[in-house]
C-alpha cells in the first residue's frame, strides 16, 4: 500500500511540476526577452508618431481624390446612357 501512495504522489509531483513549468517557464522567457528589447526614446516616438499621422492623412487624401474622381465619372457614364 505504501509504495502506491508514493507513486501516487510522485505522478501527482510530476503533474504539479508539468503544470507549474507549463505556465511559470513562459512567464519567465518573456521576461528575459523583454529585457532585451531596446526601446525608442521619447523624441523617436514623437517623430514617428507625427509620421503615421502625416501619411495617413496623405493616403486618406488621395482615397478621397480617386473614390470622387471614380463618383464623377460614374455619374457622367450614367447621364450619358440615360440621355439615349
Amino acid at each position: 500500500m505504501t509504495v502506491a501512495k508514493d507513486k501516487d504522489k510522485e505522478s501527482q509531483n510530476a503533474l504539479v511540476r508539468a503544470f507549474q513549468g507549463a505556465i511559470v517557464r513562459p512567464l519567465r522567457d518573456s521576461r528575459a526577452e523583454m529585457r532585451k528589447v531596446v526601446w525608442p526614446t521619447r523624441d523617436e516616438v514623437i517623430r514617428l508618431t507625427v509620421v503615421v499621422i502625416l501619411l495617413s492623412a496623405v493616403m486618406s487624401a488621395i482615397l478621397f481624390a480617386s473614390d470622387a474622381f471614380f463618383s464623377w465619372l460614374l455619374l457622367l457614364l450614367q447621364n450619358a446612357v440615360a440621355l439615349r
